[in-house]
């Protein structure tokens, strides 16, 4: 008997019946699934009475038809020099089959300054691309249908005002934002343990992203307006573990902050997304991705009172580990890549970005880019993993692997809500504040290095087959000094067009509202971006009630 007729067998109301109800309502053609030699595949394998993707608590997806419906959005990470330069790539990654485009802004950006800020001196257009005021965003995705394409943008501190830039560049173009849909990462709680990119203090900071979960709600339905992100803690050094344990109590705070907000948790919590590193321990990876549905599943549930399917349905972006890559004999981070994004598809994801080989030498250029869109394209379209939902269920190693993910992030939730004294979210600002999240980050780490340093740790390349590192590396992107010398010009028209005194009434506008925490923050920066007010001048004038925060460094 195939495994699709035991669950055609199973007692009415119980997980199969409830499952092939779902699976059938897809309205899909099983005949269309089958090996290459012709043989049939089901959608799902496992006894009538185990976990079933699409149901409770997710283990194995959050849809019933997982990727025989609808596969992952494949993105791809671009943006460099200047609006106009990121463009053409976004163009390109569009016409090359991916999408769904992701944007890099670069330093200067991410830390909330203008390219004429002196600190942005020899940073501007280089690892992302620069944006100033709202006129870099109108040409940023100039041509491009904003209805129709899903745009990530990674930034945090500053993530408001390029929201409202991204609102009013698509309205412009004649994109209502109720049809805008995409993910702004948005994620100021891992800022403070890992990545660094803050400016204001952590309850200040919060209080934004309240307010913009609140716009969000009621004016963007399509809009995920928090990726609460492992991928940094990651690449900082954590454990998969870690990453796991770090990032859903980030969310949890985050479902705090708006339910103590006045926000009803059914009402935000579907809009809310994960992102998450793919590494190279290959079952590790997998299990991590389970455990991660299953716990938000249940906390969601269980802890927050959360009714709707949606807001128990962890869903989550993926990218392949930076922090793998290596510069010797750079070609093999093309393998790497591969199985790395293998292990994000095998464990579930719903949208996934490769690095380019290249990325640990400079932005990736336009070959390893395609190269790198092509390794998705090859996974979904030649391999056959995505017509089968969780196919390493069940698999002793893999399920015991997803418990002991489950049980330590566990440990590091007792933990924090214990320092918060029944919150998580206070607990998270009290690790924030200790310094603890970075210590056992930073002692992750350590040991990992001491592991590579000592060879108990092979990375191909580095301390072992050495042959072909002396050959030539390939050819990188360069971003010239002109890049900074053109968005400085451009910086300096816009200031001399936009209306000087409209500008200065929309900042002070955004001063008042700052301070009345009753108000949201959202309508006054949305007003400060059409003034063509800078990145800068309005982080100034917010920081100008808030603060600026200054880590404590832990020893």
């Amino acid at each position: 008997m195939s495994d699709q007729a035991e669950r055609k067998e199973g007692a009415g109301g119980g997980p199969a019946t409830r499952w092939q109800e779902r699976y059938s309502a897809s309205r899909l053609r099983d005949a269309d699934f089958e090996t290459i030699s012709g043989v049939p595949v089901e959608p799902v394998y496992g006894p009538p009475e185990a976990e079933h993707p699409g149901l409770y608590p997710y283990t194995r997806g959050p849809y019933a038809s997982m990727y025989r419906s609808k596969l992952w959005t494949m993105r791809l990470f671009a943006g460099f020099g200047t609006a106009e330069d990121t463009n053409v790539r976004f163009k390109e990654i569009l016409r090359s089959g991916g999408d769904g485009l992701s944007t890099a802004f670069d330093l200067p950006t991410l830390m909330g300054r203008d390219s004429d800020d002196p600190h942005s001196l020899g940073e501007v257009g280089r690892c992302g691309v620069a944006v100033d005021t709202l006129a870099d965003v109108e040409d940023l995705f100039s041509g491009i249908d904003l209805g129709r394409v899903t745009t990530s943008m990674t930034i945090n501190s500053p993530a408001a005002i390029l929201l409202a830039m991204y609102v009013a560049a698509a309205e412009k173009s004649g994109t209502p934002r109720a049809e805008l849909g995409g993910t702004i990462q948005n994620d100021i709680l891992k800022e403070y343990q890992a990545q660094k990119e803050y400016v204001f203090p952590p309850r200040p900071s919060m209080r934004i992203i309240t307010d913009m979960i609140r716009f969000c709600s009621a004016e963007m339905p399509k809009w995920h307006t928090v990726s609460v992100s492992g991928y940094h803690i990651r690449e900082a050094g954590s454990t998969a573990a870690q990453e796991l344990a770090f990032t859903l109590a980030n969310g949890f705070g985050y479902v705090e902050a708006a339910v103590a907000a006045g926000l009803p948790v059914d009402e935000f919590a579907p809009r809310l997304s994960f992102f998450f590193n793919a590494h190279l321990d290959f079952f590790e990876e997998i299990a991590k991705y389970r455990a991660a549905r299953r716990i938000w599943a249940r906390w969601m549930s269980e802890r927050y009172g959360a009714t709707s399917e949606r807001s128990m349905q962890l869903r989550f972006h993926t990218q392949t580990a930076g922090c793998s890559l290596t510069a010797q004999q750079p070609e093999v981070n093309i393998v790497r890549t591969a199985l790395e994004a293998l292990a994000g598809v095998l464990g579930g994801t719903q949208s996934l970005h490769t690095n380019s080989m290249d990325e640990v030498l400079a932005l990736p250029t336009e070959k390893a880019a395609r190269i790198a869109l092509r390794t998705q394209q090859v996974i979904a379209h030649e391999t056959g993993v995505a017509n089968v939902a969780d196919p390493l269920g069940g698999s002793y190693f893999v399920e015991a692997l997803t418990d002991e993910m489950e049980r330590r992030a566990e440990e590091v939730f007792a933990h924090l809500d214990e320092l918060g004294q029944g919150s998580i979210l206070e607990g998270v600002y009290a690790g924030i504040e200790r310094g603890w999240f970075q210590s056992e980050i930073a002692d992750a780490a350590y040991t990992y290095e001491k592991k590579v340093s000592s060879n108990r740790r092979i990375v191909v390349g580095v301390n072992a087959f050495p042959e072909g590192n002396d050959e030539e590396p390939p050819e990188i992107l360069h971003i010239g000094q002109e890049v900074e010398e053109l968005q400085l010009k451009r910086l300096g028209e816009v200031r001399r067009r936009r209306s000087a005194e409209a500008v200065d009434s929309a900042l002070e506008t955004v001063r008042q509202v700052a301070a009345d925490p009753a108000r949201n923050l959202m309508p006054a920066i949305h007003d400060a971006v059409e003034a063509y007010a800078t990145v800068g001048e309005i982080m100034s004038a917010m920081a100008d009630v808030f603060g600026r925060w200054q880590e404590t460094p832990s020893i």
